[in-house]
């Protein structure tokens, strides 16, 4: 279920179902989709990232320190999911060479 957000704050929604339909001569392999998809995650993850840095700040400004803490450690973990995804993308784009495995 898509979840929105008000503006200002985040310009996408978060509709699970990235299906999108395209004629069949555009037809995407699933790796290229997930090449898609890890660039889009990676983005998004960073625009979150970036957004809890942004509003620590403000917290700090309001004397709310343990919040901006909290908002700090968030844009890290978050950081780390980013890691994880960016270290998946070489996985799907074989390097010269190297065959792709079909399975």
């Amino acid at each position: 279920m898509p979840h929105h957000h008000h503006k200002g704050q985040h310009d996408h929604d978060h509709d699970q179902n990235d299906d999108h339909s395209h004629p069949p001569s555009t037809e995407l392999s699933f790796e290229d989709k997930m090449v898609k998809l890890l660039a889009h995650w990676i983005q998004h993850n960073d625009d979150h990232a970036n957004n809890y840095r942004d509003w620590a700040n403000r917290a700090t400004e309001k004397g709310l320190a343990p919040i901006a803490e909290m908002l700090e450690e968030a844009a890290r973990l978050t950081d780390r999911i980013t890691e994880t995804l960016t270290a998946a993308d070489p996985l799907l784009r074989p390097t010269s060479g190297r065959q792709s495995k079909s399975g």
